[in-house]
């Protein structure tokens, strides 16, 4: 913001001329705006930003004041104002001058609402703590940051495409070009072997979904999940059996030899590999990219369009997922399609949507309940934001919506379609406890401590108790996400007004509260990392395959980083290290070539050097030494053969480098769930004393509802300080400069 030391209105009193010069400066709409209103106060020398916003404070024909220009401040600012929450990295002003400075009032989003009926339209979007994510504060223009990156070429071939494109006028052609060169390298990848590709009797995971669906059209409801169990007998939910019968009826009516009962087992013609490849690539368009495609507009909306055409770029080549999907065959990408789907319900504010979507993820996969503690954390969260009322309305009613979408799924096992027995069947086909702790070599805790402590031979006739063990451990390991979103949620309720009884609110926001995004919102990501990730790490029967879950939202996460920052080098040190740990599955399947390209296309994409080191950053550190040991240990694998006496060698020292990155994410994760926590605790609406009043605490529901974007001027729907940054420290000048620069935007919003 340029400052305008030379307007100096003559006709001011003395002491209001003496104000900082940042009290007379102002921000203007556009130049249209500035030149429709008076300017005898206004020197023709003056040179003043626009800063392309929306909304302002005051015009500068405002009647109420012709004589004093304010200076607002976005309230995305206000969390930059203490160094312990650099994280934030958005733009500051200097530490002596911010506690002068007003709030900025809603600007509108340029982003509608990616779902139907959404009242709101605004987000709560986890953009901002990770956009300019640096140890380094201070003011930093697009166009220097741009540069610098292209100084030091970390800028990926994903935002030199984006910025090419749109440049030449081209920007409408990103997202389907995007799209189609993704499905052209699923299909690529798809043209290599698959997993168990003829290896008889059993062959593989391809085998197991062709004989899904063999058995869910020729078998009756109740048979599906007690026929052959010695053969790859169904233990998916029935969401997967329900898929699995629809592409098998419409197999049979191509070829009824694809899925001939026990005659069609281990078939592997051109044309039935070639139906069951277009399977997953019909499910991927139809469930996953869409997913993809809302995620960006849901959450990443207040960024320029650029940034969410790289970040959706980014996502759609996530080279774990291709590999595992469409070279090794299985159907990932609809349970973590439907995920996707729950979390942009959730930050629309669809909750009930959102709930449903999570149980048809739960519905075809198990594996979604990696998700299951943060999911339940952040909706217990919202109640308690919500308060006694409008909470425990929230609560019945996604209790009501969980159970029957359950009852819905379950129905074809249960009277009056199958005796009440037959619901027994799936459920112990869906949860293998029988199968011990663990069975293949898997970066996790389990396999990585088996080297030193032989875990099944000491618990032999005790496997019971290792389960039980499991369970805590993975429990402990969620509990600082569940911890930290309930208590966000408690620390962000809305207060009570205590002459009146009522949740003080605005107008406009009282008959879509339910519907709001609650502060809690930006922690969802990190604590659906954090737990999956304690899974992953410890709980029982857990597979290669199984690292597909905490990379979803260490992912989401690192698409919305620039290339320098802390998530980002964790996000791409994270997806590297767990293609990695796939490399013996993938090895077995034939697909070295494709493992080796799709970690070169996807680096090369995003602009992640692994040998790189940044100052100040102990991940830079972290991803040479590691990136090195795996090359080392790839040259070491091509040139010398295992001893006999130790067959597993290369596999155990894949476990060896890769789960202590795993551990370092995980805590890496909780450090990050707690900074957003500590910074959630500050925004306005939180309780400092229990029945203290709204002026004692600098803040008031009204103003918390006006903090949130609900402003009742017209047009105001989004919110581009919706990204968390509108709360500041716990100081007693930063509470008091809330307070007044709050009221400066109530007052401002009635005047208009």
């Amino acid at each position: 913001m340029d400052e305008a030391s030379d307007v100096m209105p003559s006709e001011l009193p003395i002491e209001r001329r003496q104000r900082h010069t940042r009290d007379r400066t102002t921000s203007l709409n556009s130049l249209s705006h500035f030149k429709s209103g008076p300017s005898k106060h206004i020197r023709p020398r003056s040179t003043l930003r626009n800063r392309g916003s929306n909304a302002s404070m005051k015009s500068i024909g405002s009647e109420t004041d012709h004589s004093e220009i304010i200076a607002p401040i976005p309230r995305r600012h206000l969390l930059q104002t203490s160094q312990s929450l650099h994280w934030l990295r958005v733009d500051t002003s200097s530490g002596d001058e911010w506690p002068n400075r007003g709030v900025s009032p809603v600007s509108a989003s340029s982003v509608g609402s990616v779902f139907p009926n959404n009242r709101m339209g605004n987000r709560l979007s986890f953009t901002a703590l990770m956009e300019y994510e640096g140890t380094t504060a201070g003011p930093s223009s697009m166009v220097d940051v741009r540069v610098v990156e292209d100084d030091q070429g970390t800028v990926g071939a994903e935002r030199r495409f984006v910025r090419w494109m749109h440049r030449n006028n081209m920007k409408n052609w990103v997202v389907p070009l995007a799209i189609a060169a993704s499905t052209l390298v699923k299909w690529c990848i798809g043209f290599g072997t698959y997993s168990g590709h003829d290896t008889p009797p059993m062959f593989g995971d391809y085998e197991a979904q062709r004989h899904w669906m063999e058995l869910t059209v020729h078998l009756p409801v109740k048979e599906w999940y007690t026929y052959d169990l010695q053969y790859w007998g169904l233990d998916y939910p029935p969401l997967t059996a329900y898929v699995s019968w629809l592409c098998g009826r419409i197999g049979v009516l191509i070829e009824s030899s694809w899925f001939t009962l026990q005659a069609s087992r281990g078939i592997e013609t051109g044309g039935s590999k070639l139906f069951m490849r277009a399977t997953v690539l019909v499910l991927d368009l139809l469930i996953y990219i869409p997913a993809l495609y809302t995620f960006v507009c849901a959450w990443q909306g207040t960024r320029s369009s650029r940034k969410r055409h790289a970040a959706l770029l980014t996502l759609l080549f996530h080279p774990a997922l291709l590999l595992i999907d469409f070279g090794h065959f299985q159907y990932n990408s609809v349970m973590l399609g439907l995920t996707l789907f729950a979390i942009n319900a959730f930050a629309a504010g669809h909750d009930l949507l959102g709930a449903i979507f999570f149980v048809l993820s739960l519905g075809f996969k198990q594996m979604a309940l990696y998700y299951a503690p943060a999911i339940g954390s952040y909706l217990i969260g919202k109640c308690i934001y919500l308060g006694p009322i409008h909470g425990t309305r929230l609560f019945l009613r996604l209790a009501l919506t969980t159970t029957l979408a359950f009852v819905i799924m379950f129905a074809p096992f249960l009277p009056p379609f199958s005796p009440l027995s037959t619901i027994a069947a799936p459920i112990t086909r869906i949860f293998p406890f029988g199968r011990g702790l663990f069975e293949d070599k898997v970066a996790n805790f389990w396999c990585f401590t088996n080297v030193l402590v032989k875990w099944k031979q000491i618990f032999a006739s005790r496997e019971g108790v290792l389960i039980k063990v499991s369970t805590v451990l993975t429990a402990l390991g969620f509990l600082p996400a569940v911890a930290a979103l309930i208590f966000g949620g408690y620390k962000t309720r809305l207060q009570k007004d205590a002459q009146t009884d009522s949740v003080d609110v605005s107008p406009s926001m009282a008959p879509a509260e339910p519907s709001s995004p609650t502060p809690i919102l930006p922690l969802l990501p990190y604590a659906l990392l954090t737990c999956s990730m304690s899974f992953f790490l410890f709980s029982f029967q857990v597979h290669e395959k199984t690292i597909l879950v905490p990379l979803l939202p260490l992912t989401l996460l690192l698409s919305g980083a620039a290339p320098t920052d802390d998530v980002f080098l964790w996000g791409a040190l994270g997806n590297n290290v767990g293609v990695f740990s796939m490399w013996p599955l993938l090895k077995r399947d034939g697909l070295g070539l494709q493992y080796l390209a799709m970690l070169l296309l996807w680096n090369r994409l995003i602009g992640y050097n692994p040998f790189k080191l940044y100052y100040g950053y102990f991940v830079g550190l972290v991803s040479s030494v590691v990136h090195t040991a795996i090359i080392l240990l790839h040259l070491l694998e091509f040139a010398v053969t295992p001893p006999a006496r130790y067959p597993d060698l290369f596999p155990v020292l894949n476990v060896l480098i890769c789960t202590p990155i795993f551990g370092l994410i995980w805590l890496w994760s909780i450090k990050r769930s707690v900074e957003v926590s500590w910074a959630i605790s500050g925004l306005p609406g939180k309780r400092e004393k229990e029945g203290s009043s709204s002026a004692a605490s600098g803040i008031s529901a009204t103003s918390s509802s006006i903090a949130f974007g609900h402003s009742p001027m017209h047009g105001e729907t989004g919110v581009r300080a919706m990204s968390l940054g509108y709360a500041s420290g716990r100081g007693r000048g930063q509470a008091d400069a809330r307070r007044r620069a709050l009221e400066v935007s109530a007052g401002g919003d009635r005047e208009h």
